[in-house]
């Protein structure tokens, strides 16, 4: 059965579809139910706290070089710009009314903006440290997961903890407005948000669908997920706005941060050339003439432009007209592909990725490689992941004594007088909040939810936040 865009672009908000209270808009406010998701996320506390996490370089002193929400802002900006071309195709189909394409890009925006608040401190590294001391915990003690161990999900949840997961618990339910329901968004949006759609123990091998690649949700989310699903008319296949919202950050990525790598000195622009001229897996004919072209057309540009430039700035330059120009032309690779495979999306049988079906796959590929190889690899890249794996394991050690002593049939001022209740008390008041609500008519252990209490306040610090925490507690 086709997706229906009139169910896509469902504008209830989940708090009144689990609860049946609707939102109340300001009497003369003129905007859009998705307009009011993109703003009232720009002010949301999850938002403000990017400034200080990572993208590429861990608590980076260069403040040209680009933290999580300078990443997301260019993400949601490109993204409401490509969602702009993709609407003004579907309205020449008829597939859309004229008066929907704004709400579509206001989707597309919103998700560009939130797809990485799940993401802990020190960036991706971080998703593998709170992960691995999970496994670190299990091997120590067969029993430490308790009741968990009879459901594979429930432990996944943690083994293969993912921030795209986190992202939706946090838009849900932690980031609080005035309850238990997150920012309270609406169902077109919270639906383009999810990235990817098994839950932890479905997930897909590397050949299977790559929107099964990695988890989408977590258990305790999982009535959040099937209300939007039904009310979206989705099931478990991907929204169509996920698929335009993926190929901007993908292109953003893959190219800012060759940028910054430039920026930063981790290496020189003749550095950058050099790479491309000698890439581990060799591009095809077409990528790599792809490749010369977009690096003669920023030189060329450059060098005309201004003349008197050192080689530094001159190869800063250079880095910041490649990226314009390998974007440009991987946006409309991918808004060609949105076409070729329309018809496969909106039935919910097309399982790619936009970039990787398009002309500029090579290209973007080859960027990607250079950043690997390169960028993402420097020493002082790798020193400051390790550090930050060392952070996450201690502060998460510190606080479980916290959260697991906590028990809902005690006596709570003398638990309050107790260590284990003064580490407790430590915790963020919100997720505490969030957390004694849970168990007090809980349908998951109270281990689960122990475990989400000590992830949700760790994953939610900033980078600089979490160091200095950690010196406290450590040094005094």
């Amino acid at each position: 059965m086709a997706l229906d865009w009139n169910k896509l672009l469902c504008a209830t908000r989940i708090r009144e579809i689990l609860r049946g209270r609707a939102s109340a808009s300001t009497p003369g406010d003129i905007r859009s139910e998705f307009e009011r998701d993109h703003d009232r996320t720009v002010f949301s506390t999850p938002v403000r706290r990017l400034q200080d996490k990572t993208q590429v370089f861990p608590l980076e002193p260069n403040d040209a070089v680009r933290t999580r929400l300078t990443h997301s802002l260019e993400v949601s900006t490109l993204a409401r710009g490509l969602t702009r071309g993709a609407t003004g195709w579907l309205v020449t189909q008829g597939e859309i009314a004229p008066a929907r394409a704004s709400d579509i890009e206001s989707i597309a925006a919103t998700c560009g903006l939130i797809h990485d608040l799940g993401n802990p401190p020190f960036g991706h590294a971080g998703e593998a440290a709170i992960s691995s001391w999970f496994e670190k915990k299990r091997a120590r003690d067969t029993g430490f997961f308790g009741e968990l161990e009879r459901s594979r999900q429930l432990q996944d949840d943690f083994l293969h903890f993912e921030g795209n997961a986190q992202t939706l618990r946090i838009v849900s339910r932690l980031q609080i407005l005035a309850d238990q329901y997150g920012l309270n968004l609406t169902v077109g949006t919270l639906s383009a948000a999810m990235k990817y759609t098994a839950s932890s123990d479905a997930l897909a091998g590397p050949t299977g669908p790559h929107e099964k690649e990695k988890p989408g949700y977590f258990a305790s989310e999982r009535e959040i997920v099937e209300a939007i699903r039904e009310h979206s008319g989705t099931g478990d296949v991907r929204n169509p706005i996920a698929y335009l919202v993926e190929a901007c950050d993908d292109m953003v990525y893959a190219t800012v941060d060759i940028e910054d790598g430039v920026k930063k000195g981790v290496i020189s622009w003749p550095g950058v050339e050099d790479a491309f001229e000698h890439l581990t897996s060799k591009p095809s004919a077409q990528a790599l003439e792809s490749i010369q072209d977009h690096i003669r057309r920023a030189s060329d540009y450059i060098d005309q432009a201004a003349t008197e430039l050192s080689p530094k700035a001159r190869g800063e330059a250079i880095a910041q007209h490649f990226r314009t120009l390998v974007i440009g032309t991987t946006k409309q690779a991918v808004l060609e592909t949105f076409a070729s495979k329309y018809q496969d999306i909106i039935n919910g049988t097309y399982h790619g990725e936009l970039i990787k079906d398009s002309s500029a796959a090579g290209l973007i590929k080859a960027c990607k490689s250079v950043g690997r190889a390169h960028i993402y690899r420097s020493e002082e890249t790798l020193r400051l992941e390790t550090m930050g794996r060392r952070i996450i394991h201690d502060l998460m050690d510190f606080f479980w004594e916290g959260a697991s002593a906590y028990d809902p049939s005690m006596d709570r001022a003398e638990f309050d007088r107790t260590f284990q209740g003064k580490i407790y008390n430590l915790l963020s008041s919100n997720y505490r909040a969030v957390f004694e609500t849970s168990i007090k008519s809980p349908t998951l252990p109270i281990r689960y939810h122990q475990f989400q209490l000590v992830t949700d306040y760790v994953c939610g610090m900033t980078d600089s936040f979490a160091c200095k925490l950690h010196s406290q507690l450590t040094h005094g």
